[in-house]
């Protein structure tokens, strides 16, 4: 009987096996720069992913003070010196984003190694923070488009490795966010009734304070603001050039550019590569055909 049950628990399991999928590949960090962060019953599993694409620092205009204060800070936490963790707050689509992924491209041969975290996946954070203490590899641990809202907990993860903890987190991690919100937490008009004036001092009350914390700390904040009309147009420039487009830049090329931002409402870094894609996608497909 026993023997009879083993069989078909066995054959259970096969068919089982073959719907599961399939096994992830180890993290090599010798061979790997990247990889993001899965949360799962048993803690969590580092999923190794190439680089989205070849874009670098020197690629992003309209941001240079933003940049040269993000690589001094990235590039003094390589070298084992003091560095902040840091917050990208700002404008959608002013290249927020797009500077991490560059920031990897341009220091990934200098040693720089990136992990990307969800904002579901926070409430892993400790133990993947934990599991990359002592590794002789330096990481940015990284959370794209981030903000919580009301009801939400994970935030609280957050705050706890940055600065919450007995033991803080390992001198070969930092960690860098982006956002749309300078302090992560949605904020009401409700928030700032309990401000109170005392002896000429402003008094913040509970809910205030309870966002400010999180944000704070970050110790590198980066603001991005929507460009003016000439930093967009530079930035068309620039990708058009990129794509390919060498001879495509005119006044004609000036006027549908400056046309796209307006019927889109937005003058970004974003809309620049929108516009180059479609500017040069459509020069070519007229020259081939």
């Amino acid at each position: 009987m026993d023997a009879d049950l083993a069989q078909r628990l066995h054959k259970v399991l096969d068919r089982v096996e073959a719907w599961l999928p399939p096994e992830p590949e180890a993290v090599d960090w010798s061979r790997d720069v990247a990889a993001i962060w899965q949360r799962n019953a048993l803690g969590g599993q580092l999923i190794p992913v190439a680089a989205r694409d070849s874009v670098g620092m020197d690629d992003l205009v309209g941001i240079e003070r933003q940049k040269t204060a993000l690589l001094s800070n990235t590039r003094a936490f390589l070298h084992g010196r003091p560095a902040n963790h840091a917050l990208l707050w700002g404008a959608r689509g002013s290249g927020k984003s797009s500077m991490v992924r560059a920031l990897l491209n341009t220091l990934a041969p200098e040693g720089l190694r990136l992990i990307q975290v969800d904002r579901h996946d926070l409430v892993g954070l400790p133990g993947l923070v934990q599991r990359l203490r002592g590794s002789t590899h330096r990481f940015i641990v990284y959370c794209d488009d981030l903000s919580f809202e009301g009801h939400d907990d994970a935030y609280k993860a957050l705050k706890s490795v940055l600065d919450g903890t007995l033991t803080g987190p390992p001198e070969n991690v930092l960690l860098y966010a982006t956002s749309n919100r300078r302090h992560l937490l949605p904020e009401s008009l409700a928030d700032n009734q309990d401000t109170q004036l005392v002896d000429g001092e402003l008094h913040h009350g509970d809910a205030v304070e309870e966002r400010i914390s999180l944000s704070d700390r970050f110790g590198l904040w980066l603001a991005f603001h929507p460009f003016n009309q000439d930093a967009y147009l530079t930035a068309c420039l620039h990708w058009v050039h990129y794509l390919g487009g060498d001879d495509a830049w005119s006044d004609a090329a000036r006027e549908d550019a400056v046309r796209f931002a307006t019927l889109r409402g937005v003058r970004s870094g974003r809309a620049a590569w929108q516009f180059a894609c479609q500017w040069v996608g459509a020069r070519q497909e007229a020259q081939e055909s």
